[in-house]
């Protein structure tokens, strides 16, 4: 559900291709929309696709554009498929939803002294940094350093993962060497 728009600012409106990049579907913004944005990277944003609304986070694609990642319900009530077209009106928002905290970040910070506060106490938007920077990598075992890492850092009063670019694209299922796949 959608109610978090910053009242003063204006709506980004457009239209935009479905595209699947292996298993995923996203929605990849105009290049026009994505210079309206507020930064390069990641932006919280009350969306309208197709009439329909949605608080989400906008992602990088690495290249100074934009994408939207489309789950499973969102495809569902949309009723569109890759290579069909959608429009938009994309509101800046201050107020960031939550994460999804993957499962054995959830974990890690479940069962660690000394980190639950400094989770709570940090902002949505700093909680998605921790997460983006803990899936930018397809390594198992990298992925796993980084959970530890986190958890050390929180202990040690770090209330953001530090030396990635904020702008690239850090999904590994989407991109390669911090760009969206397919972008030129």
């Amino acid at each position: 559900m959608a109610g978090n728009a910053d009242e003063t600012a204006e709506p980004i409106e457009g239209t935009g291709r479905i595209r699947a990049i292996g298993e995923r579907l996203i929605l990849p913004l105009p290049a026009a929309a994505s210079a309206r944005l507020r930064t390069r990277g990641q932006n919280a944003v009350t969306a309208v696709l197709d009439g329909h609304p949605f608080d989400l986070v906008v992602e990088p694609d690495g290249a100074k554009g934009h994408w939207i990642s489309l789950d499973e319900e969102m495809l569902e009530v949309l009723g569109r498929g890759d290579g069909e077209e959608v429009s938009f009106a994309l509101t800046p928002s201050a107020a960031w939803p939550e994460p999804a905290v993957p499962e054995d970040l959830g974990e890690a910070l479940a069962g660690a002294d000394g980190v639950g506060g400094v989770w709570e106490d940090i902002t949505p938007m700093a909680r998605w940094e921790w997460v983006r920077w803990v899936g930018a990598t397809k390594n198992p075992d990298t992925r796993a350093r980084r959970v530890e890492v986190s958890l050390d850092k929180m202990r040690n009063g770090k209330r953001r993962p530090c030396c990635f670019d904020l702008a690239s694209c850090t999904d590994p299922e989407v991109s390669k060497s911090g760009k969206l796949l397919g972008i030129e």
